[in-house]
């Protein structure tokens, strides 16, 4: 562990304070969370972290926003343009992986309290939000992009939680892939809208 007259240069600090955060994080969850345990982590004085961030609220914001850009990557890499709905699903899949996969960083993302002012997690938020209303118009463009893509976006974070509360069996990959796939094609299939002849053609059109 570093000492802490460890000597940063202008910018480094709080790169390592975000390291630290992390590797906290994914040892003991954000229970383990703090700025004392960062600077200890870090290797700089108690006082250090105060620098970037004001209190506890503005470092997990910061960590959130890590967290989203790195879920909105997530997302591309799983289909970077998906134009039906099973490419929907797979979205969905990648989604409930990246809960699985990452359940700190997620539950702090989600369900820590952050700092509603902080330019880093506001711009990481609005950026996921504009990926998944471009997805849903990009499968449906004919309906009301703002009104589906909350319902898809509802159940798709309701799956990931239930997968991760352990409500849903998670013991597999593609377990987890099947019952994903399943949810979000039978919620397709009982939207009569989502399923028009005119949606279909509208994929082919964009496909």
């Amino acid at each position: 562990m570093p000492q802490a007259n460890v000597s940063y240069h202008h910018g480094d600090l709080r790169a390592a304070c975000l390291r630290a955060a992390r590797e906290l994080l994914e040892e003991d969850g954000s229970a383990g969370l703090s700025l004392r345990a960062v600077a200890r982590r870090a290797g700089v004085s108690a006082t250090a972290p105060y620098r970037h961030y004001s209190d506890r609220d503005a470092l997990v914001s910061a960590v959130a926003a890590e967290g989203y850009v790195e879920l909105a990557d997530h997302l591309a890499a799983a289909h970077p343009s998906p134009r039906t709905p099973d490419d929907l699903a797979e979205v969905a899949v990648a989604y409930v992986r990246f809960a699985l996969e990452r359940p700190a960083m997620f539950r702090v993302m989600f369900a820590e309290p952050c700092d509603p002012t902080n330019e880093e997690r506001v711009a990481a938020t609005a950026a996921i939000w504009e990926y998944v209303r471009g997805i849903v118009h990009g499968v449906f463009p004919d309906s009301d992009p703002e009104a589906l893509s909350t319902g898809v976006w509802a159940i798709v974070h309701g799956l990931a939680f239930l997968h991760l509360d352990g409500k849903l069996d998670a013991s597999t990959p593609d377990v987890v892939s099947t019952q994903v796939h399943a949810a979000v094609e039978a919620l397709l299939a009982a939207t009569p809208a989502l399923s028009r002849p005119e949606n279909a053609m509208a994929e082919q059109v964009n496909a």
